[in-house]
Formats: structure tokens, C-alpha cells, sequence
């Protein structure tokens, strides 16, 4: 029973996160068609049979069974004069006979009200709930580094930087980032009392989390000290077998402390069906527990199989709190952050073409809907933050020069810009038949990449 009613969530979430992306998108497209001037027979949310409709005066609405996208029926899509014969409409309210500037907006407002969507989710999140910082209090401190050297030690509390005050964190890696490899000068509080010490930064390679390129930065060999915390334990997991509980605080992973996520993520992930002690806080009282990750394999961006350790449970950040936007910067913030996404998506895209990662990372509806799930249940925030990101992926991939999607259709309008004509309706039905093709291959592949991180089909791998 808690399976189908955990399905059905997870179905649901998927449809209420897609269905208003894809509102959004055709909004773009119907509002643009009516400003111009263009009549519309159909807008419809979803494919295939009809669950509900009604009509407008010119339109009719729809609300159909398959909640994979939607479109908008506009009067005239083809040229209405080749036919001859007499129209049911106004001739001046065809999609075909309006100017290329006109039709051209119409089709990029759907796409174009995706980012709009992402932006202002972006904005709305920043200005509620804000960015995470955390305090400047250091963590693990690397032996042998910048910061060893210097004397900083673990617990240290900067509050200084070359005489300007630090209140988080990232104002510490936003000097050390600009610092050049100059020396830096510290002033830490250590317990009762303060000192001055002097880091000269040294470059350091770096991996990108995302795509696993490396990067080099200027690096004290200082982290934070960002405190793992237990959000959430499944039913029947490794984590709730061992005894761990939502709130306890880990301290220590195999008797070596971890002062981040990260340290405690990959503390597990290396120790498959190993038993791994941890020691927690909870309500005031330091436990231990042996926790047995279980091994899952999982495929790495490169393709690469791996077996990894998991233990089912939500790791979150204690000491992390949210620090709010002033309108005006939520605004400028929510932008940037959609250009980035864009530019992360645009990149994906190109690694994938150019087989840099696997395309085994292409997911689905099921996917979508299981990572909805799980945004869902770290709050609002994240939830919002994903639903932006599936919005601006939508756009990236609706603009792309493919027949039957709307960067097909562009590409068909700048052809025509440059030829002084339009394509014949036969190539233009031969290439919308070949992207129909391409989009049902690539469709198909995708459902089968979530079937196969699904576990129950794993066994037929």
C-alpha cells in the first residue's frame, strides 16, 4: 500500500511540476498569436484523447490524457490562399499570411516564457528564502598546506581578511579567489582570544562536480566547517537498520571527524557493503552506530561503471543558514543564475553530442518525477529550484534546429529571410517527418535510461 500511495505522489508531483512548464510555454506562444492578431482553433495542455474541454468564443480549450507537452492550434498554419478554396475565417487572422517578424515572435514567445518562468522563480526564491551561507569558522585544515603553515587550526573563527570584515564564508573565498597568490592576513578568534595569522594561497586543482572537468584555483587548504546533519531516513534502510534518526549531527565517520556534507557523502560512497562506525550527536548525547551502506551500481558521467555505497538517508547541512535579497539585487541574482543554467545546459548538450559523457545521463519522465519527489521533500525552496531548472532545459531544447520543434520552425523562418520565399510544403513535411522520427528515438531511449536506474529492472541488465 505505501508503494502505490508513494507512486501516486510521485506521479502527481511530476504532472503538477510538467503541466505548469508547459502552460507557461504555450501561454507564450497563445498570447503572442492574439497580440499579433493571429486566431487560435486550439489550445490545448496535453496530448491524445480529450478528458475536458470548453470554448471560448474563438478557442477551444483543452485538457488532454497525456501530460507530455501541449500545443496551440492557430488559424492558417499553412498558407490558406494555395488551396483555393473559401475560408471558414478571416484571412487576416491566418498564421501564414502575417509578416516573418510576427510569426517569428510567436514561436519564440514559448521558449522565450520558459526563461521568463525560470527567472522569476529564480527571483521569487532568492528574495523569500535567500542564499545559504554559512559562518567563516573553519573546518578541516589539510596537512601541509598554505593555512597549516600559517598556524590555523580547526575551530578558528575569521574575522578579518587583510582588515575588511568577514561575516560568512564566501567573503573568505572571494579573496582568496582575487587574492592573485598574494599573502593574505587572517585575524581568527580562537577561544578566548584572538590571533593574526599570514596565508599565502597556492593554485590547486579542482574537479567540477557537475561534468568532472578540472579546473585550477587559489586554495589555503582551509575548508568549512559545515556540520553533516541527518535530514530524512527511508523506511527499511541501511541508515534506520543502524539506528540513525532525522537530527542527529555526525560528528566523526571510522573515528576520523568530518566537518562537511561531502566529507560524510563520500566517506559512504567508498565503503560499499562495508560496516562504517559513525558517531552522532542527538539531543545532547554523542552515540555510535555501524551503519552497512549498501552497494548500488551506478554508471559515471564518463559512462564508466562504479559500485557505490548508500544508505537512504537525507544529509543536509547544520550550521547552514539563508540570508535574503533586497529586491532589487533577487532580480539582477535571478538572472544571472538563469543565463548560468542556460550556459550549464548548452554544455551538457555539447559533451553529449560529443560523447564527453555518457548518454546514459539523459533521463525521462521518470526521472523528472523522481527527482521532483525528492526536492519535495527537502521544502519549497529546492522544489521551485528544480522546477526553474527543467524550465530553462525545456527552452534550450525547444530552440534547438530540430523539425517539430520550435527552434525547427525558426530555422524555417531565417531560410525563408534569406531566400525571399518560403521552403515548399513537401520539404517542409519531409523534415517534419524526420524530426518526429528523431524526437520518438530519443524519447524512447530516454524512458529506457530511467527503466534501467529503476532497481526491480536491474535485474534484467
Amino acid at each position: 500500500m505505501t508503494v502505490t500511495v508513494d507512486l501516486i505522489v510521485m506521479v502527481l508531483r511530476f504532472i503538477v511540476v510538467i503541466g505548469v512548464l508547459i502552460l507557461v510555454h504555450e501561454l507564450g506562444h497563445f498570447a503572442v498569436a492574439r497580440l499579433t492578431g493571429v486566431g487560435v482553433e486550439r489550445f490545448s495542455i496535453g496530448f491524445g484523447p480529450v478528458l475536458m474541454r470548453w470554448r471560448g468564443k474563438e478557442t477551444e480549450y483543452c485538457l488532454s490524457l497525456i501530460p507530455m507537452g501541449g500545443y496551440v492550434k492557430m488559424m492558417g498554419e499553412e498558407n490558406p490562399m494555395e488551396g483555393g478554396d473559401a475560408l471558414p475565417y478571416d484571412s487576416a487572422k491566418a498564421f501564414a499570411l502575417k509578416p516573418l517578424w510576427a510569426r517569428f515572435l510567436i514561436v519564440f514567445a514559448g521558449p522565450g516564457m520558459n526563461f521568463v518562468l525560470a527567472m522569476v522563480i529564480f527571483t521569487v526564491v532568492f528574495a523569500t528564502f535567500g542564499r545559504p551561507v554559512w559562518p567563516p569558522a573553519v573546518g578541516r585544515v589539510a596537512e601541509g598546506s598554505p593555512a597549516a603553515a600559517a598556524g590555523l587550526k580547526t575551530g578558528d573563527v575569521v574575522e578579518d581578511v587583510n582588515g575588511r570584515p568577514v561575516k560568512y564564508w564566501e567573503d573568505l573565498e572571494r579573496t582568496l579567489a582575487d587574492s592573485g597568490g598574494r599573502a593574505i592576513t587572517m585575524r581568527v578568534k580562537r577561544g578566548a582570544g584572538e590571533e593574526t595569522v599570514t596565508v599565502t594561497p597556492r593554485r590547486k586543482a579542482i574537479t567540477d562536480p557537475i561534468f568532472g572537468e578540472r579546473r585550477e584555483a587559489w586554495d589555503s587548504g582551509a575548508g568549512p566547517q559545515l556540520v553533516p546533519q541527518i535530514s530524512s531516513v527511508l523506511p527499511d534502510s541501511p541508515a534506520q537498520r543502524a539506528g540513525l534518526q532525522a537530527g542527529d549531527v555526525v560528528l566523526a565517520v571510522g573515528g576520523q571527524p568530518v566537518f562537511t556534507p561531502e566529507d560524510l557523502v563520500e566517506a559512504i560512497r567508498t565503503r560499499p557493503g562495508q560496516p562504517l562506525p559513525i558517531t552522532v550527536e542527538r539531543n545532547g548525547q554523542r552515540l555510535s552506530v555501524t551503519v552497512m551502506p549498501r552497494a548500488v551500481t551506478e554508471k559515471a558521467p564518463t559512462g564508466q561503471e562504479i559500485t557505490v555505497g548508500k544508505i537512504d538517508a537525507g544529509i543536509a547541512t547544520k550550521s547552514v543558514r539563508f540570508e535574503p535579497y533586497g529586491p532589487i539585487a533577487a532580480v539582477e541574482h535571478g538572472v544571472v543564475r538563469t543565463w548560468d543554467v542556460t550556459v550549464l545546459t548548452l554544455k551538457g548538450l555539447w559533451k553529449l553530442v560529443s560523447r564527453q559523457i555518457d548518454s546514459s545521463n539523459i533521463g525521462g519522465p521518470i526521472q523528472i518525477a523522481t527527482e521532483a519527489g525528492r526536492q519535495a521533500k527537502e521544502g519549497l525552496g529546492p522544489l521551485a529550484i528544480f522546477t526553474a531548472f527543467i524550465s530553462v532545459n525545456l527552452a534550450v531544447l525547444n530552440l534547438l534546429p530540430v523539425p517539430m520543434l520550435d527552434g525547427g520552425h525558426l530555422l524555417f523562418f531565417a531560410i525563408e529571410a534569406v531566400l525571399g520565399r518560403p521552403l515548399s510544403l513537401k520539404k517542409r513535411e519531409a523534415a517534419q517527418q524526420l524530426g518526429f522520427v528523431l524526437l520518438m528515438i530519443l524519447m524512447v531511449y530516454a524512458f529506457y535510461n530511467d527503466l534501467m536506474r529503476l532497481e526491480a529492472f536491474k535485474l534484467f541488465r
